[in-house]
């Protein structure tokens, strides 16, 4: 799961609201051949598909891992290899399968540090002071700062570096050769005014926030703030809060030394996809999980266990006929910012686009210390990033009445948009899935539904070296993993083996359920 400024919010669904959306679930009578079948279909299906054809899938890609610098990250020979091994698997169960390449930007942090050199020594505090601007380029550099087109006075409706222009002297040379840069927030990408600025020949840049609005109704415009220039450059580059970069802009003679340690490049990756043989074509079902890891860690929980699951689901459905088809998704660079499954939805026709009848993604759901989390489709809880498409609460319903049938509570897991669902989500494509938390902390009314331990993490691994299969080994926090065995939770290194084994079947269940009828999401397309 690609990491996001905001927790993602998930609020606890009370039973009866569990119930009354099963109740809205419409549901084919009983009576009729393809209800039936789709019944016996999802018993067969659940049945087939077994937690130690997961956890195999999981050794082969700690293997992969422990074979390449530890890490499966798209554009590593970690991921290459992933894809081969789930190419292999899928056309040894009969599918034909593509591979879609694709250039996506690559960037990884090693290290930064950001001074005032002159006229006051000053060292700046990372994720206080400065953060270090996501596809930074690497280098050190110290040099004078030139302020570029300011707006400091309110409205403050600044368009600082976003034309080549802003960079030029009135005889046409260049204001930034050889310096730094300071640019404020504004009417352009983060991106475009650094790209502008290194062309003009600066050695560095500094983005300040844009100073826009109330400073206490919109704080966002003024504090510290993360952002990401979006492609590759080649000068290290920072961001600051507005009132930092006011105050560098007042300040004569300022030198300033701006390092970054990075790699930030274009690299090569691929998805791969898979479809069933039989079905609509017209009316396909989609269903996605990322087989990249951060390039921190083999990426077992994150995401091996939504990649497993699926992979495992596809072999045991390669003979299933069905009405409508299964479309299968494998995504490359999801840690960077959800680029493989954004290349395929932007690569889509509008009609291929209006073929698909929803996408349904599995992003997490063996975490350690497991909440049993479903994407809020309808937006039941009332936080964070509102509704799905229309038949996304359709989605959610039937997870919801899945986990009701095993007694099992649920949590609304906003559409936050950090994970692969999210480029199908603003195409108006209906979406759903799983999701079993990562950094969030787990409350005492949690523990309360599902067991594990209140105060730490739901995945205490989530991006790190230890979301493995050996995680005691790799850098764990001391004794969580122990502790949640003594709670009664069975691991299996970073995974949680009942939450897996649950979920396994939830994917199973509602891909089978919408193979055989999407009616409830799309009002028609139902096979039957």
């Amino acid at each position: 799961m690609v990491r996001s400024s905001c927790m993602r919010t998930l609020t606890v669904l009370a039973a009866s609201l569990v119930m009354a959306s099963i109740a809205a679930v419409p549901q084919a009578e009983a009576t009729t051949s393809g209800r039936t079948a789709a019944d016996k279909a999802i018993a067969t299906v659940t049945k087939k598909v077994a937690l130690e054809g997961m956890l195999k899938h999981e050794q082969r890609f700690q293997e992969i891992a422990d074979a390449n610098s530890d890490n499966r990250a798209s554009g590593q020979p970690g991921y290459d290899a992933s894809v081969r091994y789930v190419a292999r698997t899928l056309r040894k169960a009969g599918y034909e399968v593509t591979i879609q390449p694709y250039q996506f930007a690559y960037f990884e942090r090693f290290g930064a540090s950001f001074a005032q050199v002159a006229p006051v020594p000053t060292t700046y505090v990372e994720d206080v002071d400065f953060d270090l601007m996501d596809y930074s380029g690497s280098g050190d550099a110290t040099a004078p700062v030139v302020s570029i087109d300011l707006s400091l006075t309110p409205p403050r409706a600044s368009t600082s570096g976003c034309e080549p222009e802003d960079f030029r002297n009135a005889d046409g040379t260049s204001k930034v050769a050889g310096r730094i840069a300071l640019m404020q927030r504004g009417a352009c990408g983060f991106g475009q005014k650094v790209v502008n600025a290194e062309a003009a020949g600066a050695v560095g840049a500094v983005m300040m926030n844009q100073g826009n609005g109330d400073p206490i109704t919109n704080v966002d415009r003024y504090g510290l703030f993360g952002g990401t220039l979006g492609i590759p450059v080649g000068i290290p580059t920072v961001s600051v809060t507005y009132f930092q970069g006011e105050a560098f802009a007042n300040t004569p003679g300022l030198v300033l030394r701006v390092q970054a340690e990075t790699v930030s490049t274009f690299s090569s990756t691929s998805n791969v996809i898979a479809e069933t043989k039989h079905g609509r074509t017209d009316n396909v079902v989609m269903a996605g999980a990322h087989l990249d890891s951060v390039p921190g860690g083999p990426g077992i929980n994150d995401n091996g266990s939504g990649a497993a699951a699926l992979l495992e689901i596809a072999v045991k459905m390669a003979k299933l006929k069905t009405p409508n088809a299964v479309r299968f998704a494998w995504w490359g660079a999801e840690e960077a910012a959800l680029q493989g499954s954004n290349h395929y939805v932007t690569n889509l026709s509008a009609a291929e686009l209006e073929n698909i009848a929803g996408y349904l993604n599995f992003d997490m759901i063996a975490s350690p210390n497991y909440t049993f989390g479903v994407l809020d489709g309808d937006d039941s809880a009332q936080e964070g990033g509102g509704p799905g498409p229309a038949g996304s609460g359709a989605i959610e319903a039937v997870f919801n009445q899945f986990f009701a049938a095993r007694g099992e509570f649920t949590k609304a897991s906003d559409l936050s948009g950090r994970s692969d669902y999210s480029p199908f989500q603003v195409r108006g494509v209906p979406v759903g899935g799983l999701f079993t938390g990562a950094e969030t902390i787990k409350s005492a009314d949690d523990v309360a539904k599902w067991g594990g331990i209140a105060g730490e993490q739901m995945d205490p691994c989530y991006h790190s070296a230890c979301d493995s299969l050996t995680p005691e080994q790799d850098g764990a926090p001391p004794g969580v993993h122990d502790a949640l065995e003594a709670s009664g939770y069975r691991l299996r290194g970073n995974l949680n083996t009942y939450a897996f084994d649950v979920n396994a079947d939830a994917v199973a269940t509602a891909i089978v359920t919408f193979a055989y009828d999407t009616s409830t999401v799309n009002g028609g397309g139902g096979g039957l």
